[in-house]
């Protein structure tokens, strides 16, 4: 079992920055691939970044490259969100997942899938007024 937790999420003014954490535990933190995903209220969830399990590769969803970096800290159980330039159509509630072992940017597109990761956290929520 593995427990995922966000933490982060709040209330910004559209321009800001905010930076999202998760932490995971239980299992070897290494071991898997981690994502966020995103729900906007009335939406479907909503791929954002996922990042590979040696933090070497990224891959984001098309409308968030340039504004949106994830990255993270095997040492430290922890994979990040950094947000720039938030718009109000990022408010959401972000949630972050734990996945399968994945360590090659090839086809690391296939990480979209949301039936792909086991384990998920409750979310955090970003709202971001105009």
């Amino acid at each position: 079992q593995v427990q995922v937790v966000e933490s982060g999420g709040g209330l910004v003014q559209a321009g800001a920055s905010l930076r999202l954490s998760c932490a995971a535990s239980g299992r070897t933190f290494s071991a898997g691939a981690m994502g966020w995903f995103r729900q906007a209220p009335g939406k479907m969830r909503e791929f954002v970044a996922v990042i590979t399990s040696n933090g070497d590769s990224t891959y984001y969803a098309d409308s968030l490259k340039g504004r949106f970096t994830i990255s993270r800290d095997n040492a430290q159980n922890g994979i990040y969100l950094q947000m720039n330039s938030l718009k109000p159509e990022d408010t959401a509630v972000y949630y972050c997942a734990f996945g399968p072992n994945y360590n090659t940017a090839q086809r690391l597109s296939v990480m979209m899938r949301e039936n792909l990761y086991d384990y998920w956290g409750q979310g955090t929520q970003v709202t971001v007024s105009s």
